[in-house]
């Protein structure tokens, strides 16, 4: 598994609430639900297709859960915009300011976590990680095309 660093958009490329949101959160593990719930709502008014809302809630779960369990952050910032017409990207900045790559997951049959950035490699349509240009942080961001 190995992320991608692409020239894909950016999300802070994109302006206006009509084409992105975004929203902080503190790094606790409540904040994954709170970041679920508001990046659905945001896709409900944006009339997105269930099946990429649902895919995008996902991963927005996995890559807040992520930033919350495995970096020294005290808070993360979550990020969602249309780049374009058919192209969805989700960001989550965090306060990680070593420069690292992401851990190789390969979780066993009886393991109860691990699995989350398989779950990107194999939804989203790109992902990696870059320097954010927010935080300093990590960014970690991933795209889904929107069917047309």
């Amino acid at each position: 598994m190995s992320p991608h660093t692409t020239s894909s958009p950016q999300l802070s490329d994109v302006a206006g609430p009509e084409r992105a949101h975004w929203i902080e959160l503190p790094a606790h593990r409540s904040s994954v639900r709170v970041a679920r719930h508001s990046m659905d709502a945001r896709m409900t008014a944006w009339r997105l297709p269930a099946e990429t809302s649902a895919d995008a809630v996902l991963l927005v779960s996995e890559l807040v859960t992520n930033a919350v369990c495995h970096t020294p952050s005290a808070s993360v910032l979550c990020g969602i915009g249309r780049v374009a017409d058919d192209c969805l990207r989700l960001e989550v900045h965090d306060h990680a300011y070593t420069v690292g790559t992401l851990p190789r997951c390969e979780p066993g049959p009886e393991d109860e976590g691990g699995r989350g950035l398989f779950l990107v490699q194999e939804i989203a349509h790109t992902w990696g990680v870059d320097r954010s240009r927010r935080t300093g942080g990590n960014a970690v961001w991933a795209t889904l095309v929107i069917p047309g």
